[in-house]
């Protein structure tokens, strides 16, 4: 087949104008850097605390409508084992801003973090912050591999290019313009992707929903509906059957919850000018991801009503030829015209650097702030940590260039990119910031739980087989292949949150009534005192009166708790 020019030189121009927007922003963000008496590392991680509300709302929307929320959801409407119901992800993520501005933002912003990661490096010391920090770089690495993944196999059928050209040019892009302005270079080009996601993708609709070759939608939408217009085809709508409703339950808790622990998230939370303007922006944020799920609902819809047959596609259709996770570029493909196809995968191309720029950047401050700077080198001047920030996002990039080439389900990477982080850091958030009586031993133990049980409950795409096997399981009669019906995910995660202030209050308890040396005490059981001894809300309403260093800079044990909080200094911006 031969290739399509001008999509590709279509492709070539956006992504040179999303390029120069970035180096665009990266001066915007120099400017800024000479404003602020603090720290530069800082103005590249967080913006200096001074990103505008709109651009605040702009960004963290596009960091989470990216290639696997776009393509998942069409995946998941399309499927004939699943459909409307089981496409959890527009619920998912509007239940993560909303609960995420009602619990998280205000306490995270007021502190003055500067990563997800300084209240636990604050309470529990440097140990347990690396531990914790493998799951959380993992899970970006998976993510950038899975919104990388679902570009390729767009470019590949649209535009008839390989999908080693597609993932290496929109990676090479994302990380140059990451790499010279930092968290500016990144909201700024958020801002453009996202209004270009909105377009071509409601663009692509109005021609999709013309094609004569798929039939009414609303002829098939539900079991009776398809029954009564005779329809031979599987109802979009899809079913949730009563055995099913704890999967249900466990992939809509995952995605919602699990997307709470996310630095990507309280990048844009400590980026916000107060607290309130980051609640702000987690509510109006969740509106608009909602809206943008629309387009992809619409198609995956459209797919499923199909006849593939009188298409140039043909027979079988995408889901018996293993291809339902890019059923999306299949329909604007073939039931759209070229030019409408390639302003789609525009759309998906601005979708895939939206999030992938938010990624790259995330997990580059957390390992520059927390392992680089307070762990490895105490000493290390700003200009060293900004290149350990550059060479991280170099590397961060790679890794999941390298891993998009290796699966082809979108939707299962999305999954199991939440799954990481759902059990071991969300438990985790959880007590730091709201049980003032955790400490390391509880959080070490609920770690080391949550994760023991997760290996054991086993996991298909590792080709992992289940030790532990929970109510409702099913075997498959062909593959073998055991499958969890039972919330497994979701009870794990409970308790490990139950686990870290019982074993706290054991530890405790331990040491005072003498039963174990106080020389033992490595992680400061016996310590209190400093905000971390305070309820969220008090921790909030003494962060709003006074900055607070969330992380010491001093070389200290190993293992123990950074202890009180330092004398209050002026704001850096």
């Amino acid at each position: 087949m031969a290739l399509n020019v001008g999509g590709i030189v279509a492709v070539v121009v956006f992504y040179v104008l999303i390029l120069a927007i970035g180096v665009w922003a990266s001066k915007k963000s120099k400017k800024e850097e000479k404003k602020c008496a603090g720290s530069k590392s800082e103005v590249t991680m967080i913006g200096g605390r001074n990103i505008h509300l709109l651009v605040g709302i702009f960004t963290m929307t596009a960091t989470w409508v990216g290639g696997g929320y776009i393509m998942g959801t069409a995946e998941a409407v399309y499927s004939p084992s699943q459909g409307l119901l089981w496409a959890t992800g527009p619920l998912a993520y509007l239940l993560t801003f909303f609960l995420g501005g009602l619990f998280f933002a205000k306490p995270m912003r007021a502190q003055r973090y500067v990563t997800m990661m300084d209240p636990f490096q604050r309470r529990y010391g440097n140990a347990f912050t690396s531990a914790l920090l493998v799951p959380a770089l993992l899970g970006d690495v998976l993510w950038v591999a899975c919104i990388l993944g679902a570009l390729g196999g767009t470019m590949s059928l649209i535009l008839e290019l390989s999908s080693l050209y597609s993932i290496v040019l929109s990676a090479a892009v994302a990380i140059t313009y990451t790499l010279l302005g930092g968290l500016y270079s990144v909201a700024y080009t958020d801002v453009i992707q996202l209004f270009f996601i909105f377009l071509s993708l409601w663009l692509c609709v109005p021609f999709i929903l013309l094609n004569p070759t798929p039939s009414d939608v609303t002829h098939t939408a539900q079991p009776m509906t398809a029954w009564l217009n005779q329809s031979q085809q599987v109802p979009w709508m899809g079913e949730l059957k009563l055995e099913d409703a704890g999967k249900w339950l466990d992939e809509l808790l995952l995605l919602s919850l699990g997307g709470l622990s996310y630095q990507s998230l309280y990048q844009r939370i400590l980026s916000a000018a107060s607290p309130l303007q980051a609640q702000v922006t987690c509510f109006l944020a969740a509106g608009l991801v909602l809206v943008l799920a629309v387009p992809s609902i619409i198609i995956g819809a459209v797919a499923s009503t199909t006849d593939w047959n009188q298409t140039a596609y043909g027979l079988p259709s995408p889901f018996d030829r293993g291809q339902a996770g890019n059923v999306l570029p299949i329909a604007l493909h073939y039931l759209t015209p070229s030019w409408v196809s390639v302003v789609g995968i525009g759309g998906l191309a601005a979708a895939v650097m939206s999030s992938m720029d938010s990624v790259l950047l995330s997990s580059a401050s957390m390992f520059a702030r927390n392992i680089y700077k307070n762990l490895l080198r105490v000493k290390a001047s700003d200009r060293e940590c900004l290149w350990v920030i550059r060479v991280s996002v170099l590397l961060v990039g790679l890794a999941g260039m390298g891993l998009a080439f290796m699966e082809s389900s979108v939707l299962a990477l999305w999954l199991v990119s939440g799954d990481l982080i759902y059990v071991t850091i969300f438990p985790q958030l959880i007590c730091v910031l709201h049980c003032p009586r955790a400490n390391g031993y509880g959080a070490l133990a609920g770690l080391v739980l949550s994760t023991t049980l997760r290996g054991l409950s086993g996991e298909p795409l590792l080709h992992l087989p289940p030790v532990l096997l929970f109510p409702g399981w099913r075997r498959d009669p062909h593959s073998g292949a055991v499958s969890q019906y039972f919330p497994f995910r979701t009870a794990i995660m409970l308790l490990a949150m139950l686990s870290i202030p019982a074993a706290s209050l054991l530890a405790r308890w331990a040491f005072r009534l003498r039963l174990l040396p106080a020389s033992w005490d490595l992680m400061g059981a016996l310590q209190g005192g400093g905000a971390e001894g305070l309820p969220a809300g008090r921790q909030a309403e003494e962060g709003e009166e006074r900055e607070t260093r969330a992380v010491p800079t001093a070389k200290e044990n190993l293992l123990a708790p950074s202890g009180p909080a330092p004398p209050p200094v002026a704001e850096s911006c």
